[in-house]
């Protein structure tokens, strides 16, 4: 397994703006709720307007360079396709998410890390078997959207949420992680974000 390279740049949490901060595209002046656009060639995740972010939706005028990453969030409850995914990639912790890198022209999975996102090797055919798992799954988007997933005793659950979603779960796990196994604060910080992510998830599987 080797460090995610092109995701050095969100091992932190995706940055807020701050007061008077300004579209990193145009520069006209942003507030809260404001969209993210992505490069797809460095990975970087850009804070813009609105009109900056209607210009790169898959409807948008924009080049293929950029484009606007979704708001939509999905849950399935369930998710046993996940238990292939884990025996066969060696994925040591309890989450991991998988998108396709369209410029890679391949699905790769990374997993929050205290070092940051760590890449782990997939099978062939694994995205696609993922995706036909899951029929509520089969319009996640590439580069942008990316399928969460989430390990219990019991079994997985897995959620289609914005790519920036998941590296701001890079960003917690850096930032709170003590020692061996994490700590409490890491702990509760970790089931904050994915209570956060079944408040405002459409289910789409109750298993």
């Amino acid at each position: 397994m080797t460090g995610g390279g092109g995701l050095r740049r969100f091992r932190t949490p995706a940055r807020r703006p701050a007061p008077g901060e300004r579209c990193e595209l145009c520069a006209e002046p942003i507030g809260p709720g404001h969209g993210h656009v992505i490069d797809l060639e460095s990975r970087t995740i850009m804070c813009t307007c609105h009109g900056c972010y209607l210009l790169f939706t898959h409807s948008g005028a924009g080049g293929k360079r950029h484009r606007a990453v979704p708001t939509r969030y999905l849950h399935a409850p369930r998710f046993p396709a996940a238990a292939t995914l884990w025996e066969s990639s060696g994925i040591p912790v309890r989450m991991a998410f998988v998108f396709y890198n369209s410029t890679q022209h391949r699905a790769v999975a990374f997993y929050p890390s205290p070092a940051g996102a760590t890449e782990s090797l997939l099978p062939l055919n694994t995205w696609g078997e993922l995706l036909a798992s899951e029929p509520g799954f089969d319009s996640v988007a590439a580069d942008v959207e990316a399928v969460l997933i989430s390990k219990h005793d019991v079994g997985f659950e897995a959620f289609v949420v914005p790519i920036d979603r998941c590296y701001e779960l890079v960003g917690l796990v850096r930032l709170h992680w003590r020692g061996f196994d994490g700590g409490s604060e890491a702990h509760q910080a970790i089931e904050a974000f994915f209570a956060d992510l079944r408040e405002r998830s459409e289910v789409v599987a109750d298993g």
